[in-house]
């Protein structure tokens, strides 16, 4: 399963035009800016991991958290 997200995103990121995924990495981009810039992140990596999240959560609907 997190090779298929994993797929997605670069996908996404590589050929928009031809993604079906735009709307989750749009959702998870805007929100993953918002806490980027509150300065409650402490550092790079949580960041990252939770734009991953926060795109896996968008596109399986399941909270993923519980794994």
């Amino acid at each position: 399963m997190a090779d298929d997200i994993g797929q997605k995103l670069v996908k996404a990121l590589k050929e928009p035009q031809e993604s079906d995924c735009l709307e989750s990495l749009a959702k998870a981009m805007e929100i993953t800016k918002a806490y980027a810039s509150s300065g409650s992140a402490t550092h790079f990596t949580s960041v990252a991991r939770l734009f991953y999240d926060l795109f896996e959560m968008f596109e399986t609907g399941k909270d993923p958290r519980q794994k």
